[in-house]
């Protein structure tokens, strides 16, 4: 007996009777709604309860919604960490930014290689993203094989000549995979994804024709992208500058795995700007958490420490934008163009890391699964390779549109929709980590949206009577000196409410505030049609 389960978007939870695997464990990007909040991790209250039986944490690949909560797993579970070496040595690095280094198990895997853990076995598959060394996992049962693609896209001239393995994708279909679950990021795109490679030429292009400093913002994780950056350097005689310390730990970690190839004298400092002329210029530029947005707003609103824009340069920014951050790369596009400086952004210089419908297929085509689970994306990008699934000849029972807490649950190579278990998301702000819920984020929004009021009224300890205010202290909300009659009212308002409730002997602290806020929000909202968050301070002296 088995079951497949989501944990959060970005962990999978296999069963296979007793035993526990875990896919990725990373964050999410907090939504628009979400004000303050840096990160979303998964809620592990399920593993916890259960961790004796977790045999291991196998990873796809090193990006942050893959391996980004695993800082905040271990506080709660030691469990071995399982990955290919690029992912292992990236996930070191942010081991050692948490102070964790030292307290887990990393193994890294050889795809090549199969892995025994108890009477269970696990076999690998390398596949092609945007970031070296991901892999496809399958795990091994007596219905047949698990398989769980990863994020990946077919592409057949990779950057760095890995490509994906669907020889070993074939074999695994012809030996019968009992469920496959697959990325679903691209399932709405026709058509195939373009190569990491199709954008070599173009680069090199533009490298050559611009006649100033060439400044490109990516992920400090696109190591191709990078590589194809150093290329472009090298081919039209430029200087190669890092810019941010987490690209430059990253770089350092591929150079020193052979996943990147950086020839001698080609690297420089920022510092030795002024000895070289700005033709023989290229900066690579990343954000402290390996963001492209960072710098280069920073370098539009000339807030960069070192990189100060001129109308001769070339911006190039290589990355996609994600929905949260479009606006801002849109601003800061809009302000360098306004300099004058020259901007490239999109499709020319950038491919996506995920499979279209064509790869979709092709790997729908190979593992001929039993049964199938979308992942990744949101609902309507599931939905849509659910609908490319059916195309393919599953039928559509046979497949399972799954979210956070949702079970499959196989028995005798049948699969049904299992008992629902607790689930969600714990919201990481700053150093707090799920001390921030759904009430503090209503609060941040009403702050957001109508601002405050502030009600600060002295009372007399003996007699309850009022020595000092009310004082009406408003941010967000109006502009005082031309609210003068509004504030002035609402301090007779308060007054009032204190009067009444005091002669009638009401002295407990809380019935006073709710009597203030009640009154405050019926006659504020009457005048403005705003609710503002009202802040009654009483104080005795």
């Amino acid at each position: 007996m088995g079951g497949v389960g989501e944990n959060g978007k970005n962990m999978t939870v296999i069963e296979i009777d007793e035993a526990i695997f875990l896919v990725d464990a990373g964050v999410m990007l907090p939504k628009d709604d979400m004000l303050g909040i840096d990160r979303v991790i998964p809620d592990f209250t399920y593993l916890v309860d259960r961790k004796e039986r977790i045999k291991g944490l196998f990873l796809t690949h090193a990006h942050q919604e893959q391996i980004g909560g695993i800082p905040y797993l271990l506080k709660s579970i030691k469990v071995p960490i399982y990955g290919s070496a690029f992912t292992i040595g990236m996930l070191e690095l942010l081991l050692k930014e948490h102070g964790l280094n030292r307290q887990v198990k990393l193994n890294v895997i050889d795809p090549d290689r199969t892995l025994k853990i108890g009477r269970h076995r696990l076999t690998f598959f390398r596949t092609t993203h945007d970031i070296p060394d991901s892999i496809g996992i399958s795990i091994h049962t007596a219905q047949g094989a698990i398989v769980h693609t990863g994020d990946f896209k077919i592409d057949y001239t990779p950057v760095d000549g890995r490509k994906f393995d669907l020889n070993k994708l074939t074999r695994l279909g012809n030996e019968g995979v009992l469920c496959l679950l697959s990325d679903s990021y691209n399932a709405e795109r026709r058509g195939k994804t373009l190569s990491e490679s199709d954008i070599q030429d173009h680069l090199e292009e533009l490298f050559y024709f611009n006649n100033g400093r060439v400044i490109t913002a990516l992920y400090a994780s696109n190591i191709h992208r990078i590589q194809q950056v150093v290329n472009a350097a090298v081919k039209t005689n430029r200087k190669v500058a890092l810019d941010g310390r987490y690209l430059e730990k990253v770089v350092g970690l591929a150079v020193k795995l052979g996943y990147l190839d950086i020839p001698k004298n080609v690297l420089i400092t920022l510092d030795k700007m002024d000895q070289v002329k700005e033709r023989e210029w290229a900066i690579i530029t990343s954000g402290p958490d390996g963001d492209p947005m960072t710098p280069f707003t920073k370098i539009a609103q000339y807030a960069h420490k070192k990189i100060q824009p001129k109308d001769t340069d070339l911006f190039v920014y290589a990355s996609s934008a994600t929905p949260a951050d479009e606006r801002n790369v849109t601003r800061a596009i809009d302000s360098l163009m306004r300099l004058g400086v020259n901007v490239v952004y999109g499709d020319s210089v950038h491919v996506s890391g995920h499979g279209s419908q064509e790869d979709l297929k092709l790997v729908l085509e190979l593992a001929k699964p039993r049964y199938f689970i979308p992942i990744r994306g949101e609902f309507r990008l599931q939905k849509a390779h659910m609908d490319l699934a059916k195309a393919m000849g599953i039928p559509a029972s046979n497949v399972f549109l799954v979210d956070k807490g949702d079970v499959v649950e196989f028995i005798d190579q049948q699969a049904r929709s299992a008992e629902r278990v607790p689930a969600g998301h714990i919201l990481v702000d700053g150093l707090g980590v799920g001390d921030v819920g759904n009430i503090v984020l209503r609060d941040r929004r009403l702050l957001a949206e109508d601002g405050t009021v502030i009600v600060v009224v002295t009372l007399s300890r003996e007699t309850k009577a009022i020595l000092a205010g009310p004082e009406i202290i408003t941010r967000g909300f109006v502009y005082v000196r031309e609210s003068e009659a509004l504030i002035e009212d609402s301090a007779k308002i308060v007054t009032e409410v204190l009067t009444n409730a005091l002669t009638q002997k009401i002295s407990e602290w809380s019935a006073l505030k709710n009597g203030i806020r009640d009154a405050l929000n019926r006659y504020l909202y009457d005048k403005t049609k705003r609710r503002p968050m009202i802040l009654p301070i009483l104080m005795e002296i």
